[in-house]
């Protein structure tokens, strides 16, 4: 498969697999499980680097029209429960499992999955699932948005700015601001310094996300972001310890595959 951009499919690649596995540190190896918190911070972080980036001019940025901000919010909610689910999922299930999604072969190995999976985890399969439905129901919205006057780089900062307030709004409700409190590596460094890791990761991915999409065709996106995946989810059993045997490797083979049909059909559709 002859991809364009190599420079540019190969950075998004790297921040993809560095931030998938600084939040698995995070959430998982140090165990901090407050998603409005991390979330937020997350979010707080990249929508300040977006903030400043755009009044140095470094990107554009236009949310002048109030209809077109409210018209987004519901896009907003979702990507509040597409991240607040995949920190729940991601603090619970194997990294190589999360990357399981979508048609007939992803259907049947996620369905395997949990049969399989010797460390299985019904709260983590839960918010995998809700982080999915998310996920399907944005690029939903986001496909039928193409319309707007709104880029990639708006929706983001509307997505941003919406996920702190509401992320920090519901802190306090959830139990996670005062539990936080009790967190045993609260005051250590590598605490803190995996936490900036993991937003200025975040933020990075973000945009070379959007800088990739505009600068190749739609197959050649899905083709490096099949590569990144399959990277992240090939590598986590080394790096985290992670128990498989043969039935999960062949849940992953297989979801894999389907992965690997829809961007030959994305492909063929261009």
């Amino acid at each position: 498969m002859y991809l364009k951009r190599p420079a540019a499919g190969l950075s998004f690649c790297l921040f993809y697999l560095a931030s998938y596995f600084t939040n698995k540190y995070v959430l998982s190896v140090l165990k901090f499980t407050y998603p409005t918190l991390f979330q937020g911070w997350q979010t707080l972080v990249g929508g300040f680097l977006l903030h400043v980036s755009w009044k140095l001019g470094w990107v554009e940025i236009n949310c002048s029209s109030r209809s077109e901000v409210l018209t987004w919010l519901p896009a907003s909610v979702l990507f509040v429960g597409i991240i607040y689910a995949g920190s729940r999922a991601l603090s619970r299930l194997q990294t190589s499992l999360l990357k399981i999604c979508s048609v007939l072969f992803l259907l049947i190995a996620a369905g395997c999955l949990p049969l399989f999976d010797t460390q299985f985890d019904p709260d983590g399969y839960f918010w995998a699932l809700i982080h999915l439905i998310c996920v399907g129901v944005y690029k939903v919205i986001h496909k039928l948005w193409k319309t707007s006057s709104l880029s990639d780089l708006d929706q983001q900062y509307i997505n941003y700015v919406f996920s702190v307030v509401l992320l920090a709004s519901v802190s306090h409700p959830a139990g996670d601001l005062f539990s936080a409190l009790d967190f045993p590596f609260l005051y250590f460094y590598r605490f803190h310094s995996s936490c900036c890791a993991s937003g200025l990761l975040g933020f990075f991915l973000m945009l070379h996300t959007v800088k990739l999409k505009s600068i190749t065709s739609s197959w050649q996106y899905a083709a490096w972001s099949f590569l990144a995946k399959v990277t992240t989810a090939g590598l986590s059993p080394f790096i985290f310890g992670m128990t498989v045997n043969v039935r999960t490797v062949c849940c992953l083979l297989l979801g894999a595959l389907g992965e690997a049909l829809l961007v030959y059909t994305e492909r063929m559709g261009t």
